[in-house]
C-alpha cells in the first residue's frame, strides 16, 4: 500500500507513494477537509484541479446526516458526492468528545445525543467500523479518546487505555469484513503530552500491525513548540514502512515540522476556514483582505501563484465582495489557499528528493513568518478550532 521513495540525508521528512482504491497520490499529502460531503465553496472537480486526490470526511456528521440509509443507496461516499478520488473518513471521536454535556463515555463505547436532533447513539469501535464501510471510505480511522492540552495525568492514562482497547477490537472488526471492500484501518496513537504515555500507546497500536498509523492528540491547544517535541517524538516510535498521518494541522509551520520527523499526511479545515473569513495565506505571510489598505490594490493575493483566483482577481475586487457579503469572496479565497497549501507540499516533496528539506524549510519560514508577525497562531481572525 505504501513504499518510501526517498528520505531526506539531513534529517526523517521522506517522499513515498500511497496506493489506495481509488487511485495513488505522493506524499507528504495534505488532505482538505469535506466534513459533511464537501470541501466549503468548493465542486469536487475544482478540488481535483488544485492538485488533491484524497480529503477528509466527517463520520459523526455523516452518520447523522445524511444517514447510512441515504449513503447506501447510493453506493456510499463517492456516488453520493461526486467525488472520484479517494476519501479517508475520521472517526466521529474528536466531534463526539468535543461535545462533552451531550455524551457519556463507556467502556464499550461512547453514547451521545445528536447535536441535530437530540436523538441518543451508541458508537462503538465495532459500530464505527462498519458506519465506514458503508461510506466506502479508503482509509477509515479507528474509533479513539481523544484529550485536550493540560488535563489531569490520570484522563491521559485512561484514554491510552480505551483508545488501546478500541483499537483492538475495531482491528478485528475490520479483519472480519467479508465483502470486497477496500478501504484500510488506521488504528491512533495518544498519551497526550507524557512521553511514558506516548510509548506506551505506540507500542500497543503498532503491535496490531495495521496498514498505516495516525497520531492523535496533538494540536489541541498546546504551544509550537510542545507540539514540535511530540510530533518528532511519537513519529520517531513508527514504523518506517507505514504512512504516518498527524490529524487536524494545517498552517505552513505545522505541516512542515511534522514533515521533516517523517509524517506523511495531513489535514485541516483552517485554510478553508480562514478563506472564508477573509485570511489569504502566501509565501511572504498571512493577507487579510479586509483590510481597508487593499481598497484600490491592484495586485492578485500572491503573484507566483498559480491559482485561478490569483491570475483573475485583485485584492481590491477581493476585498470589495467580502464588505458587501457577496458569497463568491469566501469561494475565491478558499481555493487560493488551498492551491497554497497544495504547493508548499509539492515544494516539500521537491526539496526531500534533493537533500534540500532543511534548508528550504528554514528559508520558507523565514520569509513566511516574517511577513505574519512571527506568530504561530490567528485563530482569533476566524473563531475556535473545529469543523
Amino acid at each position: 500500500m505504501f513504499s518510501i521513495h526517498h528520505q531526506d540525508a539531513s534529517c526523517s521528512a521522506r517522499t513515498g507513494r500511497l496506493h489506495l482504491a481509488h487511485g495513488a497520490l505522493r506524499t507528504p499529502a495534505f488532505m482538505p477537509v469535506g466534513t459533511a460531503g464537501s470541501v466549503k465553496g468548493l465542486e469536487p472537480k475544482q478540488v481535483a484541479e488544485l492538485g488533491f486526490r484524497l480529503i477528509l470526511g466527517n463520520t459523526y456528521h455523516l452518520y447523522l446526516r445524511p444517514g447510512l440509509e441515504v449513503l447506501e443507496r447510493f453506493g456510499g461516499l463517492h456516488g453520493f458526492t461526486g467525488w472520484p478520488h479517494n476519501i479517508l473518513t475520521d472517526s466521529g471521536g474528536f466531534q463526539v468528545f468535543s461535545l462533552s454535556r451531550l455524551r457519556k463515555l463507556r467502556d464499550d463505547g461512547v453514547e451521545f445525543q445528536s447535536h441535530i436532533d437530540g436523538s441518543r447513539h451508541l458508537l462503538t469501535p465495532e459500530k464505527v467500523v462498519e458506519i465506514q464501510r458503508v461510506f466506502g471510505s479508503d482509509i477509515q480511522m479507528a474509533l479513539d479518546y481523544c484529550t485536550g492540552f493540560e488535563v489531569e495525568r490520570s484522563e491521559a492514562e485512561r484514554a491510552v487505555r480505551i483508545t488501546t482497547d478500541w483499537a483492538k477490537r475495531a482491528a478485528q472488526a475490520w479483519r472480519s469484513i467479508e465483502t470486497g471492500y477496500q478501504g484500510r484501518l488506521f488504528p491512533i496513537v495518544q498519551g497526550n503530552f507524557h512521553h511514558d504515555l506516548r510509548r506506551e500507546s505506540a507500542a500497543a497500536i503498532c503491535e496490531l500491525d495495521l496498514p498505516g498509523i495516525a497520531i492523535g492528540g496533538l494540536s489541541v491547544g498546546e504551544p509550537f513548540g510542545v507540539f514540535e517535541e511530540f510530533v518528532g517524538a511519537t513519529a520517531a516510535l513508527l514504523p518506517r514502512d507505514k504512512p504516518r498521518y498527524v490529524m487536524g494541522i494545517g498552517t505552513a509551520e505545522y505541516v512542515l515540522t511534522a514533515i521533516e520527523h517523517g509524517v506523511d499526511m495531513f489535514d485541516c479545515v483552517f485554510p478553508t476556514r480562514a478563506g472564508r473569513n477573509g485570511l489569504a495565506f502566501t509565501d511572504r505571510g498571512r493577507v487579510v483582505l479586509k483590510h481597508a489598505a487593499h481598497t484600490e490594490s491592484h495586485e492578485p493575493i500572491e503573484a507566483e501563484c498559480d491559482c485561478e483566483t490569483c491570475r483573475t482577481y485583485s485584492r481590491a475586487y477581493l476585498r470589495h465582495l467580502f464588505k458587501a457579503g457577496e458569497l463568491l469572496g469566501p469561494v475565491l479565497v478558499s481555493r487560493h489557499n488551498l492551491r497554497f497549501m497544495s504547493r508548499v507540499v509539492d515544494r516539500a516533496r521537491d526539496a526531500i528528493e534533493r537533500d534540500a528539506f532543511l534548508p528550504f524549510k528554514q528559508a520558507f519560514l523565514e520569509r513566511y513568518n516574517a511577513g505574519s508577525g512571527n506568530s504561530h497562531s490567528v485563530s482569533h481572525l476566524v473563531g475556535g478550532s473545529g469543523v
